[in-house]
């Protein structure tokens, strides 16, 4: 959490001072800093302990140092100070404790070193123990601004047999710039803040009473009560808090309950991405999984009826079984099963684009968006399962339907992505088809230049791509308007292949929700003509080629959406809002 938490005293001679804080650092200490200890030494207590490892190490400078501080420091000087507003005595390295598991310091001194933080603090400090008060002067607080960050604060009363009214007035305070953070952390932090401070107050109180017991001060104040209280202070009047708890130990045991607090706060909110409603590519995804899993249901009930009607074979009709079994099932795999690549040859769109160049690529992924039969004819089967892999990604799930390499031509009802063997026969009306477009690879004349062993990109340089259509794509044809955005996240090479990923994903879903409304306003509700084309106006998809688009996106609506929609519409509510 990246935040600063502070205990603050109200001095009766110097007012509000600030008496430790613990901050959160992420980066590496600054140069200088840790000098003192050898790195041996430090790497051997790290090995040592586990979690957060508190250490002693001396700073480059610090204010709570009093002597030796360098006048362009933050802090009080020497002769501002009493013992009252001085925690660490002169000299001291300060606190640091090592969180391993996410490579986070927290550092405990007196006051912040850097000049802004100081700042932030002293008027936190100065705001707790003055204005910002809660009825009673005991208890929490909230308040800040954007400018100087936002303040939990705690004021409490700590007993001290000689001061004035038997008690000094402490606060701590956490400080951060999320107001909502801090905000949402008030219960957490209430609870750990109060236990902290009726420890303080714990032993404060035996020392107190302690104290009374062997000389009781209110009597001995009774007798002076016409000498004026100032003059009769003595040197031991402003006191160290550790002196009035009686421990030692106070700082090491703030900065270690300071430094979990900071640690347990930050750990105990997380972010999460909340996702919305599935995507129809999810949806249409579970669809298939859900059909594959009652057809392997319904081959497995139908070879279990058959195991029982048949007839108990020989031995040699047995074993010629067998051994047909595995031929069948390779022969299977080879067609219908497809497994891309684990290096594909087409590594991304960007990378086909420069292999093809600009206008055959434009022509193909026109196609490939109107919902036209993409054809490959190639002999490396690799090279044209890894092409259908890149150009599956322009189309949502529900509209790809491919065959991956056949030894015969396909008619473009089963598939809309086709390979084929370089001996394939296409049937003419295919070839001169305006809603086909094929890309024949053949051995480049220059690939005998090329060594053997080459791989990824120079071996797509012993091809030879020809993209042929029977309409082809015009140069100054507008196109559809996802196609041009397709090509100019293509052309940024500011982009990185993972951004450009992501593009894509936005532009399908953008254009899956216009055909939504599209489906809903003509299927559903039969609209008329009319109303249709100022709905494509309304959409941005009121041109030719967008309007194909759509229509053909309309294919890969998932089942579950469509039902959806005619159940709503057929139930008895919205049939009374229609009338």
């Amino acid at each position: 959490m990246n935040a600063i938490v502070a205990l603050c005293h109200f001095c009766e001679l110097h007012g509000p001072r600030t008496l430790f804080c613990t901050e959160v650092l992420h980066a590496p200490l600054p140069q200088g800093a840790g000098n003192e200890d050898s790195p041996g030494q430090g790497e051997q207590a790290e090995e040592e302990e586990g979690g957060i490892q508190m250490s002693s190490r001396m700073r480059a400078h610090s204010p709570a140092e009093g002597a030796s501080v360098d006048s362009s420091s933050p802090g009080p000087k020497k002769s501002d100070m009493c013992e009252g507003c001085r925690s660490l005595a002169a000299g001291h390295p300060g606190y640091i404790s090592h969180d391993k598991e996410t490579s986070i310091k927290y550092v405990s001194h007196q006051h912040p070193s850097h000049p802004q933080l100081f700042s932030i603090v002293r008027q936190a400090c100065v705001r707790s123990l003055s204005c910002e008060v809660c009825p009673g002067r005991e208890g929490p607080i909230f308040f800040g601004d954007e400018q100087h960050g936002f303040v939990f604060s705690h004021t409490f009363f700590i007993k001290d047999s000689l001061a004035r009214g038997f008690q000094r007035w402490y606060s701590i305070i956490t400080i951060m710039m999320d107001r909502i953070y801090l905000i949402n952390s008030w219960p957490f932090l209430l609870g750990k803040v109060r236990g902290i401070i009726d420890e303080l107050q714990g032993k404060a109180l035996k020392v107190f009473e302690a104290e009374q017991f062997g000389c009781p001060q209110r009597a001995q104040r009774m007798n002076t009560a016409f000498t004026p209280f100032l003059h009769q202070r003595n040197g031991n009047a402003a006191r160290s808090l550790t002196s009035l708890t009686s421990d030692d130990n106070l700082w090491a045991c703030l900065h270690t309950s300071f430094a979990w607090l900071l640690k347990a706060c930050g750990s105990r909110l997380t972010e999460k991405l909340l996702e919305g409603a599935p995507t129809e590519d999810t949806l249409v995804q579970m669809e298939k999984l859900a059909d594959l899993e009652e057809e392997s249901e319904s081959w497995d009930n139908s070879e279990a009826e058959e195991e029982e009607k048949a007839p108990v074979l020989t031995e040699g009709i047995e074993g010629r079984e067998l051994t047909q079994g595995p031929a069948e099932s390779s022969s299977l795999s080879g067609c219908g099963s497809w497994q891309p690549r684990k290096l594909p040859v087409f590594k991304s769109l960007r990378h086909m684009r420069q292999v093809l160049g600009a206008p055959s690529f434009r022509m193909l992924a026109w196609h490939v968006l109107m919902g036209n039969q993409v054809i490959w004819k190639s002999g490396d089967v690799d090279l044209v399962q890894s092409a259908f892999e890149v150009l599956r990604t322009m189309l949502p799930v529900g509209c790809v339907r491919i065959i991956p390499y056949s030894s015969q031509y396909e008619e473009a009802y089963r598939c809309n992505f086709l390979g084929l063997s370089p001996h394939v026969q296409i049937p003419p009306h295919v070839l001169s088809s305006e809603f086909a477009v094929i890309v024949e690879v053949h051995a480049a004349a220059r690939s005998t230049l090329h060594p053997v062993g080459c791989e990824d990109d120079q071996s797509l340089s012993k091809y030879e791509f020809v993209v042929t259509s029977g309409s082809p794509v015009a140069a100054d044809r507008v196109g559809p308007t996802i196609l041009n955005k397709i090509e100019a996240a293509l052309t940024n090479q500011n982009l990185s292949v993972d951004v450009v990923d992501q593009c894509l994903v936005c532009l399908k879903e953008e254009w899956m929700n216009k055909v939504k409304v599209l489906f809903k306003f003509t299927k559903v509700d039969s609209r008329p003509k009319e109303d249709t084309q100022k709905l494509l106006s309304i959409l941005g998809a009121s041109e030719e080629d967008n309007v194909k688009l759509l229509k053909f996106w309309m294919t890969g609506l998932s089942k579950t959406y469509k039902s959806h929609l005619m159940s709503t519409v057929r139930s008895p509510t919205a049939l009374e809002s229609r009338n």
